[in-house]
């Protein structure tokens, strides 16, 4: 009988033994159950770092693994990605102390060139490209500079004279009526100095807005200013306002509106007095508040409408003026029928005294006064829907390529496949000189898509240098229905395929979305099931610079990483319904670890895709790198009948899973808040120099060209993943981010395995003791 005794003392041993490596605290590395504590470890620690506490997780591993060579393989490899991260923020520390030392150099240095620091001396304020070089390398040694070596930089007398130079001279522009000459000398440079500042905010915005009226008036190489507001009329903003009564999100302001809009028709006044030159000294019975006229106008100018009669114009100014008297002593009840009346009283003035054309007239009322509403709701004028048209469905007639300002020269940045273009002379780094005769020098890059797009069929002839070479020569080709693809890959192949595989050791793959259009879900499809069939193990999802696109594409694009639950609700204004969008567990992907990539260009869709994975609801996806831009709304389209012109206005706000609203950045600023849009949990911000290098790499391995021309001679550099990741720590840290996530997830199936084996030996015992 006592021998009998034994097996049970055993098992009761080993019993409590088990109990005790499951129950105790891990206090070292050392500890009998080393998985477990691996465990452990890994989950706190990994903890830390999804919100951004790399430091923290480090110490907490070295805490309880003193010895380095003590650590389990599973907290050794998590301590090295660790340790990677610290690299990274220990490299670009160093290279911004380097970079801000190498810009107080460059302004020391340029310090010593100036003739004469007198602030009231003519000479050293007319050298206006001395100036902005000056305000540039200001500019970037403030972007790299702490708040105390800011503070100093900006308390320097050389700086403070560099900056109030500036400001005379843009005060010299403006009073010649060149607003964006006084824009970009200084106050563009101003904003980038001090970006708190609202006073340099609000009047950059004047500035502009006066820049943008004159170029309402004046031709340009693409249109004339005719064939610009061709199809405008009041009937159709008269519909808009009818059609926001009932439709908008919110309740309309109508005496803000037509404020805002009396406001920019007095703008117009002045700005159409100040854009001539040779301005009049001699002009009489003129009343001292209205601007002087020129004698003689620019030649655009002529050709845009008749030089205004002075005395019209002083009687129009002050025509407004009481109008915009009554508006604002008039009671609470402003209504819409008050608002459309002001908006015909207004047109009927213009016909009798300065005669402003009634198109132009039209459209500035309506940008103003909708303006007011928010930033979202304007009326996509006949001229301007095919524009329209193609930046949301991202489709066009053209020829098939991407065009860039290189050093003021019209450039293809590269072909996209199986278009007209690749398959003509054309090739990447080709410069376009001339565009069916007319050259190309001061186009924009918005003219010159205007000029080589056009109807499917029709022929274009191209102008072209090829890189290195000297002589050009004409292309002419057939234009054809352009597709742009809204997925890129982390690198194109000489065949324009895309590697999306960014770690072919660790499996993580990488797909950008560059827009959500229509074809975006069922492209992403195919690019997992690819990547899932090469054994896919973490994916980096890049939202960077996506400016939105498409409700339905986004919510099935999030659809495809979510079983269940809410993906998003959307909000109409006073009780006209409630949408939810809810996951579907039909075709949803593997649950691998996802991180999404964001900065303050990603907005709209991209918000909503973040949002929701991101969501606690779901904690599907990491966030990392910028707060988003905050857009916060949605948008419908609704066309006026029969004259081709369409409004776009904000219908409804959207709500994030766990109920949160997207904020928008405007209402927010207003608030003095910035928590706006959608805020990463790693936060990764990138300077202009890092973000200049990034897209520099970015835009080589985009590259296609065409294989067999002359150009494809020209060495195009290809960077590797170590080349692309040193230039992008936003995506590096991404990585380590999928690292970290598949490192936690060998820790649970390495304890999972040892559970399974205790279990097994506990049944074993039973089973003895039993016997």
């Amino acid at each position: 009988m006592q021998n009998m005794r034994h097996p049970v003392i055993l098992t009761g041993i080993v019993l409590f033994l088990v109990v005790h490596a499951f129950a105790a605290v891990p206090d070292a590395c050392e500890a009998p159950n080393v998985e477990i504590t691996s465990l452990s470890l890994t989950k706190r620690a990994c903890e830390l770092i999804y919100q951004s506490k790399f430091d923290a997780a480090g110490k907490l591993i070295e805490k309880h693994c003193k010895d380095i060579k003590s650590q389990p393989p599973i907290l050794s490899e998590l301590a090295q990605t660790i340790q990677e991260y610290q690299a990274i923020c220990q490299q670009r520390q160093s290279a911004r102390e380097d970079a801000y030392i190498e810009r107080l150099a460059e302004l020391e240095k340029l310090s010593t060139k100036t003739d004469s620091n007198d602030v009231n001396d003519v000479s050293s304020v007319s050298d206006v490209n001395n100036i902005t070089e000056v305000l540039l390398v200001i500019a970037k040694a403030c972007e790299l500079a702490d708040e105390q070596q800011k503070e100093e930089l900006l308390s320097k007398p050389y700086v403070k004279q560099t900056i109030q130079k500036a400001i005379n001279k843009a005060a010299e522009y403006e009073s010649e009526g060149k607003w964006l000459d006084a824009y970009i000398t200084c106050y563009s440079w101003l904003q980038a100095i001090e970006t708190n500042n609202e006073a340099y905010t609000k009047y950059a915005e004047h500035l502009v807005e006066k820049a943008s009226i004159v170029a309402s008036f004046l031709n340009s190489p693409c249109e004339t200013r005719k064939e610009r507001f061709q199809g405008v009329n009041e009937e159709m903003f008269v519909w808009a306002i009818d059609f926001l009564k009932t439709n908008y999100i919110d309740i309309i302001d109508y005496k803000q509106m037509i404020t805002n809009a009396i406001k920019r028709c007095k703008l117009l006044g002045e700005v159409v007095s100040l854009s001539y030159p040779d301005l009049s000294k001699s002009l009489t019975g003129v009343s001292s508040s209205v601007p002087e006229l020129p004698q003689k106008q620019p030649e655009e100018l002529q050709e845009s409408f008749p030089a205004p009669d002075s005395r019209k114009l002083a009687a129009w100014s002050a025509a407004l003026s009481a109008v915009l008297g009554e508006v604002e002593q008039s009671p609470t009840g402003f209504g819409e029928e008050d608002f459309i009346d002001v908006f015909k009283k207004v047109l009927a003035l213009n016909e009798t005294t300065v005669d402003l054309p009634r198109q132009v007239l039209i459209a500035q009322f309506a940008e103003a006064s909708l303006s007011t509403l928010d930033p979202y709701t304007v009326i996509v004028w006949p001229k301007q829907v095919r524009d329209f048209q193609k930046m949301m469905t991202n489709e066009f007639t053209g020829i098939g390529i991407e065009i860039t300002k290189q050093k003021g020269l019209l450039t293809v940045a590269s072909l996209l496949p199986d278009t007209p273009a690749y398959n003509s002379g054309l090739d990447a780094e080709d410069v376009i000189e001339k565009v069916d005769g007319i050259e190309t020098k001061d186009m924009t890059l918005i003219c010159a898509v205007h000029k080589i797009t056009g109807p499917k069929g029709t022929k274009v002839t191209l102008t072209i240098r090829h890189a290195g070479e000297e002589e050009t020569r004409d292309i002419t080709i057939t234009r054809a229905r352009i597709t742009v693809p809204t997925l890129r890959g982390w690198q194109r192949t000489k065949a324009g395929r895309w590697r999306y595989m960014i770690d072919d050791e660790e499996k993580i793959g990488y797909v950008r979305i560059t827009s959500f259009s229509e074809r975006t879900p069922a492209d992403l499809e195919k690019v997992l099931n690819k990547l899932e069939e090469e054994g896919l193990k973490g994916l980096i999802l890049d939202l960077r610079f996506n400016s939105g696109g498409l409700l339905d594409s986004a919510i099935e694009v999030t659809d495809k990483f979510l079983k269940e639950g809410l993906i998003v609700r959307t909000e109409r204004g006073f009780g006209r319904g409630l949408v939810f969008e809810a996951a579907h567990e039909e075709n949803t992907h593997p649950n691998y670890p996802l991180v999404i990539l964001i900065n303050s260009s990603s907005a709209s869709a991209s918000e909503i895709v973040a949002g929701a994975l991101e969501d606690e609801k779901h904690n599907r996806a990491i966030l990392v790198g910028k707060r988003t831009h905050g857009k916060g709304s949605v948008q419908g389209i609704v066309y006026y009948p029969g004259e081709g012109a369409q409004l776009k206005y904000t219908m409804a706000y959207y709500h994030l899973p766990s109920g949160q609203r997207v904020e928008s950045q405007e209402a927010m600023k207003k608030r003095g808040r910035k928590d706006w849009g959608i805020g990463p949990n790693i936060e990764v911000e990138l300077r202009s120099d890092e973000l200049k290098k990034m897209i520099e790499v970015q835009r080589n391995n985009d590259v296609l060209v065409k294989t067999g021309t002359n150009s494809s001679k020209h060495e195009f550099t290809k960077h590797t993943i170590k080349e692309t990741l040193a230039t992008d720590p936003q995506l590096a840290v991404g990585v380590l981010v999928i690292k970290s996530k598949l490192v936690e997830a060998k820790a649970q199936a390495s304890a999972a395995k040892l559970q399974r084996t205790q279990s097994s030996r506990s049944a074993e015992l039973k089973s003895a003791r039993a016997g």
